[in-house]
């Protein structure tokens, strides 16, 4: 199954829902930071999140979430955008806890006391950000969580990813129900009850269940509208122009001090650890347009 995302509304319960594969988009992402299990769980969760909060803007709008915890982990730092492209890393790749209770232990590995920050670039004159405190640090709930508590917009949200012994992921994807004005505390308390009552999503998707076919269980027989499918694709705007424009920042003396170094300089993208290599020739062409 290709990783895709699929958005539909529902007039009757007077919300919208989507859902999402996002199996290979994630496993790009493990396998380009070398992330252990439960970052890549982590990590794997969080990108998932942007993937969904990322369909609900339009054009070239952007939503980054970053999850701050006193964990060993350190943070989650995730970009995604309308177009259901998503690219993020963790603070510390290498982390990999014992299971607690049969479940990969996220809280642990996050920490249970810190924050998390959504950025939303909706091409005003200054993005809008809304932060909240970790209430489960379990992803999933700090997201749910912010939507409800700070965007004032009811929400529900199921993520997932699986790892196998060695690392790679088997399955990955979430769901996200919210509530539209004016509430139908009726059919919410449905749609609540199915979702407490849902199986495991990874044993649903791992048995081949469609995003569709998890809102058919979710909305059972509440009828909803199919909007549009979207594919889901780990991407990364960065570029050799970008990463001179960065160093262009630093300054003449600071460019040519790094010119001056016996070895290539390398700057790797924190994104998507793609490395981009300057000579003291590139350089020293850096510096003297910048001066």
């Amino acid at each position: 199954m290709n990783d895709h995302l699929i958005r539909v509304i529902s007039d009757e319960a007077n919300v919208r829902a989507l859902a999402c594969v996002t199996t290979a988009t994630v496993q790009n992402a493990c396998t380009r930071h070398r992330t252990r299990p439960t970052a890549s769980v982590a990590l794997g969760r969080a990108l998932t999140g942007g993937v969904l909060l990322g369909a609900l803007l339009k054009g070239r709008q952007r939503v980054a979430l970053k999850f701050e915890g006193n964990g060993p982990l350190g943070k989650i730092v995730v970009e995604a955008d309308p177009m259901c492209l998503v690219h993020g890393y963790v603070g510390n790749p290498a982390v990999d806890l014992p299971l607690k209770d049969g479940r990969f232990d996220i809280p642990g590995a996050l920490g249970r006391a810190g924050l998390l920050t959504v950025t939303k670039d909706l091409l005003l004159k200054s993005p809008y950000q809304g932060v909240v405190n970790l209430v489960s640090s379990e992803i999933a709930e700090d997201i749910a969580y912010y939507l409800t508590d700070s965007e004032q917009t009811p929400s529900a949200m199921g993520l997932t990813a699986i790892p196998d012994d060695a690392g790679n992921i088997v399955v990955a994807g979430g769901f996200l129900i919210q509530s539209l004005p004016p509430a139908n505390d009726e059919a919410l308390d449905v749609l609540n009850g199915r979702i407490q009552t849902l199986p495991p999503l990874a044993k649903l998707l791992l048995d081949g269940a469609t995003p569709k076919e998890i809102l058919d269980r979710i909305f059972g027989g509440i009828p909803f509208e199919i909007l549009g499918h979207q594919d889901v694709a780990f991407h990364c705007g960065c570029s050799r122009d970008r990463i001179e424009q960065a160093l262009i920042t630093l300054g003449v003396d600071e460019i040519r001090s790094l010119a001056a170094q016996p070895e290539d300089t390398v700057i790797t993208c924190e994104f998507c650890r793609e490395p981009y290599s300057f000579t003291s020739d590139d350089l020293d062409r850096l510096a003297n347009e910048r001066h």
